[in-house]
């Protein structure tokens, strides 16, 4: 593998380890969710998560504040029916 991309990928393990605990947050908001729809919620909470702290990092050119993570939590709550219905 690339050197490159496996620091990348080892630098994502270091950041979803250091953030469990938002992990946990945002997991516990969804949790209602049908266990038969769960990969594919597991898919749209990575992708939620992900974009979330990409594009702080990529517009504010910092990692977000807990508020704003707690903001985004907010937000994803209004989003849940919306989710729910994807598949």
């Amino acid at each position: 593998m690339n050197e490159q991309l496996l620091q990348k990928i080892q630098q994502k393990i270091q950041d979803t380890i250091s953030n469990k605990d938002d992990i946990k947050q945002l997991i516990q908001i969804l949790s209602s969710v049908d266990d038969s729809q769960s990969f594919a919620m597991g898919i749209i909470v990575g992708r939620l998560y992900n974009a979330f702290y990409y594009q702080s990092k990529r517009i504010l050119n910092r990692d977000p504040t807990k508020k704003e993570f707690e903001e985004f939590l907010e937000f994803v709550k209004t989003q849940k029916p919306n989710l729910e219905n994807l598949w």
